[in-house]
């Protein structure tokens, strides 16, 4: 059984990108087994996600990359192609709420998530999760005084490790504008959607006091703005007043680890792309 590709591009838009690609697609010996196509009349571009599978097995992904190449730059396009089964290699970091951190790892070893967690970086000792199995931990303290010491740690993981996405499970420490520009588009973060109406500790009790009726969680690609990156999954849960303040804390735990592990999922499977400072997220 032949393998399954993922062809992801934005371009400028005009009249013939989609014969274009699917012709060169054809010419490989190709059948193309899904596409989908978002045409942006705001920004002027093209941006398009499609799977196909060789009938011809001696190209592979390097090959593909390679009889791809002519008609993608004749487009001006930003592209990249991989085969399906290709298992992104993620750090995770997360802080003393791990609910995020462990969902992660339960949808990894079921096989919901396709990606092989290499290591968990924590601002906190071991001994604050519970069992974690045989996966590398990284117990990195931070203070003010050593956080350019402890960033260049994580930057020397990334590195070393060959890091395709970072997620940030919880991690609560701000990342500096060197970290996050290192990351860029390969950063993941999760938190409450209150921001910024309710600030630093608390927030559910905060939200509480004042009779929301929506709580939700966004999670976005982090940048240099906090808690500002572009969107990439979002959801809400309505409440009533009979809802105390333990159990918005509660509903909004589960509400971040859905949303968090959407955006997971959407990224290794090549659905997001970039469009300034939102995103274009394709359906599963």
């Amino acid at each position: 059984m032949h393998p399954t590709y993922i062809l992801a591009f934005s371009c400028e838009n005009h009249p013939g990108i989609v014969a274009a690609v699917t012709t060169t697609l054809t010419q490989l010996g190709c059948d193309i087994t899904d596409g989908q196509q978002f045409d942006d009349r705001r920004s002027g571009r093209f941006f398009a996600r499609m799977t196909f599978s060789p009938v011809r097995a001696d190209l592979g992904e390097s090959g593909f990359r390679q009889a791809m190449s002519p008609v993608l730059s004749s487009l001006g396009a930003d592209w990249k192609v991989r085969e399906a089964g290709t298992r992104a290699r993620a750090l995770l970091l997360s802080s003393k709420e791990d609910h995020c951190l462990v969902d992660l790892l339960y949808r990894v070893r079921i096989g919901e998530i396709a990606m092989d967690v290499v290591g968990i970086v924590s601002n906190h000792p071991r001994q604050t999760y519970g069992d974690l199995g045989d996966i590398p931990f990284h117990h990195l303290p931070v203070t003010p005084q050593t956080k350019p010491e402890q960033e260049a740690a994580i930057r020397q993981l990334v590195e070393s490790e060959r890091i395709d996405l970072v997620v940030l499970a919880r991690y609560m420490q701000i990342l500096s504008s060197d970290l996050t520009a290192a990351l860029e588009g390969r950063c993941i973060n999760i938190h409450h959607s209150f921001l910024p109406g309710f600030k630093g500790a608390k927030p559910y009790h905060q939200a509480y006091e004042r009779g929301v009726k929506l709580i939700g969680a966004t999670a976005h690609y982090v940048t240099a703005d906090l808690d500002e990156g572009p969107i990439i999954a979002q959801d809400v849960e309505p409440v009533t007043h009979r809802d105390g303040p333990e159990t918005l804390v509660r509903k909004g735990r589960d509400i971040e680890r859905r949303v968090l592990a959407s955006a997971v999922r959407a990224h290794i499977e090549d659905r997001v792309m970039m469009r300034g400072a939102t995103t274009i997220v394709f359906p599963a």
